[in-house]
């Protein structure tokens, strides 16, 4: 049975992925500090998972959680443009040095595969749709700065210590466990969790900006096929649905699903942040075998009955 290290294991995303391999039979650790991830997220594996609590900062720690390990999944990172923008510094000390110190404990542990997550941030705001592998990187904010070098680590990892890498480029996830109350919290959860309470949302600019929303189920998919690619396979993968939406749009579908009419507050826009953004994904599916399986109605459905749950 192989060892699955999962780095931020708590958090949004990484604890969904935990969940999948628990569910599989696998033997998970998780590693987290719980900065952003929250201990509730582990209840439904507890006593099926190792946590080890310590910080990606701390390399010892990091050491320690990996030794032993076959697959590690690295999700742990300081989330959020606009946190990073406030204080670049955490967001490289976490995002980068945090990289760093997983790929020498992967190395030193002999793992057979490194899944690194990284961000469509990475593209910057060229008007070129879809975003595809092959286009040049031009990060615009300290968080995407941080995803870029996350992947250019890894990679190089894969080329100068024969380590496979693979670096996920997710493409604005969303679904259960997103925290909906941090200043920093993503689109979805906050526009829910508003409407939910009869709240009108807020839209940072006109509300035309448009992104590829994609369910945390489509990016756990994504990172079990990554783990279990072939030693040959390696690179940078975007991972999305290749459509994408407004935020105007957004809000529609929202209202149509509980039967609301709120009208958006404006506000002004946010530094650093994409016009536009679409993925290109035949590179996943042709290498990876990665399929997304939930369009956006079908994604907001489970994520509404979630937070209608947390909020009965």
């Amino acid at each position: 049975m192989a060892v699955f290290v999962v780095t931020g294991g708590a958090g949004f995303i990484g604890s969904n992925i935990v969940d999948a391999l628990v569910r599989r039979g696998e033997q998970v650790r998780v590693f987290d500090n719980f900065a952003s991830g929250r201990r509730e997220n582990l209840v439904s594996v507890l006593g099926h998972a190792e946590l080890i609590e310590g910080d990606l900062r701390d390399a010892e720690a990091v050491r320690r959680a990996i030794n032993g390990a076959e697959v590690v999944i690295h999700q742990g990172a300081l989330p959020s443009v606009q946190r990073s923008i406030e204080d670049p510094r955490a967001t490289n000390a976490v995002n980068v040095d945090g990289t760093l110190n997983v790929l020498l404990a992967a190395r030193e542990a002999k793992v057979r595969r490194v899944v690194v997550a990284s961000s469509s941030s990475v593209y910057g705001d060229t008007p070129t749709l879809p975003k595809v592998e092959s286009m040049p990187m031009d990060p615009r904010s300290p968080y995407a700065v941080s995803k870029a070098a996350t992947e250019h680590y890894a990679l190089a990892w894969a080329a100068a210590y024969n380590l496979p890498a693979i670096a996920l480029r997710y493409f604005n996830v969303y679904g259960p466990r997103q925290n909906p109350d941090s200043d920093y919290a993503a689109v979805i959860p906050r526009f829910v969790t508003r409407m939910l309470r009869g709240v009108a949302p807020v839209i940072y600019g006109d509300g035309l900006q448009s992104r590829d929303f994609t369910f945390v189920d489509d990016v756990v998919q994504a990172n079990l096929l990554a783990a279990g690619a072939p030693p040959d396979v390696s690179g940078a993968f975007n991972i999305a649905v290749g459509d994408r939406h407004t935020l105007l749009d957004l809000i529609a579908a929202l209202n149509q699903l509980l039967g609301t009419q709120l009208v958006p507050e404006h506000a002004p826009a946010r530094a650093g942040e994409v016009r536009h953004s679409q993925a290109g994904i035949e590179r996943a599916g042709k290498q990876l075998g990665f399929e997304p399986r939930f369009s956006l109605a079908e994604g907001l459905e489970r994520t509404v009955a979630y937070y209608r749950e947390q909020h009965s």
